[in-house]
């Protein structure tokens, strides 16, 4: 069944505000489910819900009659509340979107997982890097609140996606840090990233996130089309840009900063540390942007 209504959770944020602005602009009809008061112009339709509660979740996605949901309403990070709110944020809300929209037959479910599903920023040791480039069956060893909560949420998708009469198609997208074109400008463009730079290792776009990161713009673009593919059960995927945040070259920061992970092939010269094949085999998504741009 073509999808004409896109539901989107957190819609008031920065990414789901971009993620709204992007499926109106593809001629979706969009519902913007949030806590609180609305917070943007951009949704045809604003329903205030606590995705912690499964009935006004299920109320939500029916009232707003969608035919797929987009979820980024979740905490962003360990920091801002105590352990167990943030597990159950990323955790729980996921549940509660993933059986509304089996029992209402939504076509499907993306959810944001993270980068740190992997084990990345957020805890106290270095990430665990056993091959590059990275695809999406690499390890995840997380210990940190946040990540280990995304690899669980991760985990409850797999199992909806086994169900033999589950007709919804669910995906995961491990985001990094997702600036804005003002943000790549200031921190990449406009800054140092020479190797002496990259050493000081900022936790943000440094060697704890294997260098990654996703303009904004193509993080709106894999949402929507992870909603727009048609596959069975639940796929993740690296959702990151093309290339680096290092103003030299892939090989030489592989050298540096990973000399004990098996290295599986060459590395173009700016090329991501992460397999991006997957998303162009299943999703027909590749990166188009690079702060390299500017």
């Amino acid at each position: 069944m073509p999808i004409s209504t896109i539901a989107v959770t957190g819609g008031n944020g920065k990414i789901g505000r971009a993620i709204l602005e992007d499926l109106s602009e593809h001629g979706y009809e969009t519902a913007n489910i949030s806590r609180g008061k609305r917070r943007e112009e951009v949704s045809d339709t604003y329903i205030t819900t606590d995705l912690l509660d499964a009935g006004q979740t299920y109320g939500a996605l029916a009232k707003a009659d969608a035919d797929a949901v987009i979820h980024m309403g979740t905490i962003p990070d360990p920091y801002s509340y105590q352990e167990y709110r943030t597990y159950e944020s990323n955790t729980l809300s996921a549940v509660h979107l993933l059986e509304a929209s089996e029992a209402l037959g939504l076509e499907s479910c993306c959810l944001a997982s993270s980068i740190n599903a992997m084990g990345a920023e957020h805890q106290q040791r270095p990430p665990q890097v056993d091959n590059l480039p990275i695809d999406e069956n690499h390890s995840r060893t997380p210990d940190d609140i946040y990540g280990i909560a995304k690899h669980a949420m991760e985990v409850t998708a797999d199992g909806f996606g086994r169900r033999p009469d589950t007709d919804v198609t669910i995906s995961t997208l491990r985001y990094p840090w997702v600036p804005n074109e003002q943000e790549v400008v200031e921190n990449f463009a406009e800054a140092d990233r020479s190797m002496a730079a990259l050493k000081n290792d900022d936790p943000w776009s440094g060697r704890d996130v294997m260098f990654s990161y996703i303009h904004m713009a193509d993080a709106t673009a894999i949402a929507r089309k992870a909603v727009e593919a048609n596959y069975d059960g639940h796929e993740s995927f690296w959702a990151v840009a093309g290339d680096t945040t290092a103003a030299v070259p892939t090989s030489e920061v592989v050298t540096e900063f990973f000399p004990e992970a098996e290295t599986r092939g060459e590395f173009t010269e700016y090329e991501t540390l992460f397999d991006l094949s997957k998303a162009e085999r299943l999703l027909d998504w590749k990166p188009e942007h690079s702060w390299r741009d500017y």
